[in-house]
């Protein structure tokens, strides 16, 4: 079903149903965008038409949880592993034995099981904003206060009921404070709030998104520490350093994880980069995904 130009389909994908945009020709390079907590599809919308003008075939699915897509009960249903599968599997249904892919937030932590997992999958990666998750954990135990101070919200979403009955505020007006206490004012317009308030309506969206958290809380302190250079695949790392959640110096340790990795900071970008910069995004995203000749 096409909508505001772009297709608006339902695939099944690890036992589940996703709900996917596509956009772009159907023979473009595959571009799969991975959006991350508290947003859905309508999260990478700033680069959606730039990449399909570019001539990538866009994928960008509602991750299971999230807007129209599955919601498992079982906490399990969200570990990493299951996120990861939930990917690849969307490959494998439409056809791709691999893709581009970019993540932000959460998307970016499935990108960044994908490349330690799955590598062949993958044929380039960019990610926004996020650590791999081991280079978080050991700063907080090496003493980063800050970084302590920052995760804190991490620890109030195991809570059950409680996290959800603060959520659900959001949906008042009240807690919408999630995204614009972390954003430049204005990067998020009144009229797209409203847009993610509906998606966060969604029965059991709430718990869903939560779970997450809860499901890979232990997974991030008991992972191994990838050695330098051992991911493969490679690696365009965007940052914004007025992050709310998550400190610039967890950067350089986490590319120096990649054997082919590069990463650029934009120093008056917030969490919410691919909003913020959204030209400069689009532009690094498209030169860097180009197939090579």
């Amino acid at each position: 079903m096409a909508v505001n130009g772009y297709e608006h389909c339902f695939i099944q994908t690890n036992h589940i149903t996703l709900h996917t945009v596509l956009a772009g020709p159907a023979d473009g390079p595959p571009v799969i965008l991975l959006h991350g907590f508290p947003e859905f599809w309508f999260g990478w919308r700033k680069q959606i038409p730039y990449l399909a003008q570019q001539g990538f075939r866009v994928i960008v699915p509602d991750q299971r949880g999230y807007n129209l897509s599955d919601k498992p009960r079982p906490l399990a249903a969200y570990h990493l592993d299951e996120l990861m599968k939930d990917v690849t599997g969307l490959m494998d249904a439409l056809g791709y034995q691999d893709t581009f892919l970019a993540g932000h937030d959460w998307g970016a932590l499935v990108g960044w099981w994908l490349a330690v997992c799955q590598p062949q999958r993958l044929r380039k990666m960019a990610i926004l904003n996020v650590p791999y998750p081991t280079v978080a954990v050991e700063a907080i135990r090496a003493g980063n206060k800050a970084q302590r101070r920052k995760s804190w919200y991490v620890l109030a979403f195991q809570l059950p009921w409680l996290a959800e009955r603060g959520f659900q505020g959001q949906n008042k007006g009240e807690g919408r404070n999630i995204l614009l206490r972390t954003s430049h004012k204005g990067t998020f317009k009144p009229e797209e709030l409203i847009v993610y308030e509906h998606a966060w309506r969604k029965p059991g969206a709430v718990t869903a998104m939560l779970n997450w958290y809860r499901a890979n809380f232990r997974t991030f302190l008991t992972m191994p520490h990838p050695p330098p250079g051992s991911i493969q695949t490679p690696t365009l790392m965007l940052w914004g350093e007025q992050d709310r959640a998550l400190g610039k110096e967890l950067a350089p340790p986490t590319i120096e994880l990649c054997a082919d990795g590069r990463l650029l900071f934009f120093p008056d970008a917030s969490h919410w980069l691919q909003h913020d910069e959204a030209a400069a995004v689009n532009q690094h995203l498209a030169a860097f995904f180009q197939p090579e000749r």
